[in-house]
């Protein structure tokens, strides 16, 4: 690998710590600020702001700046194609955008990295850039969880991957076997969120945790693009909702925040668990 970084970013943390990556790896970095997305943080980088339907404009400035390898990073939403503004290029794909938008966010992505790759970019996974970030199995955070919620995790990582092979999502949310929540579009956050508006007798409470959040990746994704991804926002969302803690798949997962996660889930009496790849 040669060249600055192309960072394609979103919102929220991951995008910032991937620029950060490359910049501490002597590569550099170019950063495409999605319009609409834009993280504050990453204003400091070199880069520019574009739109999601003019990706003739991100190719020509990808190229301009000499990057070869591409990095997808943040919180994206899917657009109203029936409103996006396009460019010559994005208007020559939009068809068959609008045709795989049908099948899935999958489908989708794909097209996107594919019709990247046939201009000669290499698209790399965040982890390849800040490998830091990528979850080790074991404890990470908090203290190891007692049977009844590891019962309850095995429940949740199975409900995920069903969900997972659908394309419909990568969370779950369980508390004494069952299932309380998974994701969809409104993403984790979200998720959480609505979690906490159920009545206690559902779920645990601040105070008393109970329950517990599992993300793993759809088994039919690639793992360059929309990596599941936690950091110290899940773990507020988690205790506003009154889990226990959370769990993902080692080697399949992104942690950020983890300082400030340890000392969240030592204070709060949470856990952060990567888990071995097979139940």
């Amino acid at each position: 690998m040669s060249g600055p970084i192309g960072l394609v970013a979103g919102r929220g943390q991951l995008p910032v710590h991937v620029a950060q990556g490359a910049i501490a790896s002597g590569r550099g970095v170019f950063v495409a600020r999605l319009k609409g997305f834009e993280e504050p943080e990453l204003e400091s980088f070199a880069g520019i702001t574009v739109g999601l339907g003019e990706l003739g404009k991100l190719i020509r400035a990808f190229k301009a700046e000499g990057c070869r390898d591409v990095v997808f990073a943040g919180i994206v939403s899917r657009p109203d194609f029936s409103s996006l503004k396009v460019d010559w290029r994005g208007a020559k794909l939009l068809p068959r955008v609008l045709k795989v938008a049908r099948e899935g966010d999958d489908a989708l992505l794909k097209l996107i990295l594919t019709e990247l790759e046939t201009e000669g970019f290499s698209i790399c996974g965040a982890e390849d850039i800040a490998s830091h970030l990528l979850a080790a199995e074991g404890l990470l955070a908090g203290e190891q969880p007692g049977p009844s919620i590891h019962a309850d995790i095995f429940r949740a990582r199975q409900v995920a991957k069903a969900i997972g092979e659908l394309d419909i999502g990568q969370g779950c949310v369980v508390c004494d076997g069952l299932v309380l929540a998974v994701e969809a579009q409104e993403g984790t956050d979200a998720m959480l969120a609505r979690c906490a508006t159920l009545p206690d007798e559902l779920r645990g409470t601040p105070e008393a945790p109970r329950g517990v959040l599992v993300k793993v990746p759809k088994p039919m994704q690639t793992r360059k693009i929309d990596m599941p991804t936690i950091g110290l926002a899940t773990l507020r969302g988690l205790r506003a909702a009154g889990l226990a803690g959370v769990a993902v798949e080692a080697g399949g997962a992104l942690v950020i925040d983890r300082e400030q996660m340890a000392q969240f889930a030592e204070q709060h009496g949470l856990f952060v668990l990567a888990l071995a790849d097979t139940p």
